[in-house]
């Protein structure tokens, strides 16, 4: 039985998958967080033109964000590319760090942005439980492989599938909770260090939905054949509402 490990949020790739086309992917944001022990990297998704969604590890203690959007690359002078700043934020008020139950946080931009091609919402938030053996995706900047560390300049996704709760639990034990959801790729395909945050995507058609967000990975290692934990989205779909209605 193996305990939920935190994802560390200095720097990562995901483990396998393959690179993403420029405005394949419009909601992912690049999130570097400001505190005072340093700075940090998460990923994010763009809810609507002023909200953007990650997890509560990724906002907690912050205070301040540098938000880059519409661009996959890190570090490229992309005509595409947004930089924002802002230092509002509003993390779950029953978020625990310890157990990572209710790791779910917003972020509020300074100003309504204006979408583009290259920069869109995943607009739809799931409102209905996401069943086990789903097909979904999700996209990072994190670690390819446990032994190389720092971001990749630029973004990679991968398809994955969900599991059931009994499954993730016995991996992860009884601190999985209802909230959570477990996913799983080709061999060990999935999320690292440095994709914390990230959003878990499902395709219905042309709509797209964020149905989670990256929030815990196995002590044995990226690599291993472990699933990677996510936030459910439909489990805050009222609190998401709320926060979002009445902090414009």
């Amino acid at each position: 039985m193996y305990n939920i490990t935190k994802s560390k949020i200095t720097g990562g790739r995901i483990i396998g998958g393959e690179e993403a086309n420029a405005g394949q992917f419009p909601f992912a944001a690049a999130i570097y967080k400001s505190t005072a022990d340093g700075r940090f990297f998460c990923g994010g998704a763009v809810a609507q033109p002023q909200w953007i969604i990650t997890a509560g590890q990724c906002v907690d203690g912050a205070l301040l964000f540098t938000i880059r959007l519409g661009s996959n690359n890190l570090n490229a002078d992309d005509p595409n590319v947004l930089l924002l700043s802002t230092e509002t934020y509003f993390l779950h008020p029953d978020y625990d760090p310890l157990t990572l139950s209710n790791d779910y946080g917003l972020i509020r931009l300074r100003m309504p942005i204006t979408f583009t091609e290259y920069i869109w919402a995943a607009s739809f938030l799931s409102a209905n439980p996401l069943p086990a053996g789903a097909e979904v995706l999700t996209v990072g900047w994190g670690q390819t492989s446990d032994e190389t560390a720092g971001l990749v300049d630029d973004l990679r996704y991968v398809n994955l599938v969900t599991l059931s709760n009994e499954e993730c639990r016995m991996v992860f034990g009884n601190q999985v909770n209802d909230n959570m959801v477990c996913v799983a790729g080709n061999n060990n395909e999935g999320t690292c260090r440095g994709d914390l945050g990230s959003p878990l995507i499902q395709y219905v058609g042309p709509m797209v939905f964020n149905v989670g967000v990256a929030s815990f990975i196995s002590s044995n290692g990226c690599e291993s054949s472990d699933p990677s934990g996510f936030t459910r989205t439909y489990s805050y779909f009222d609190w998401i509402h709320n926060v979002t209605s009445n902090n414009t």
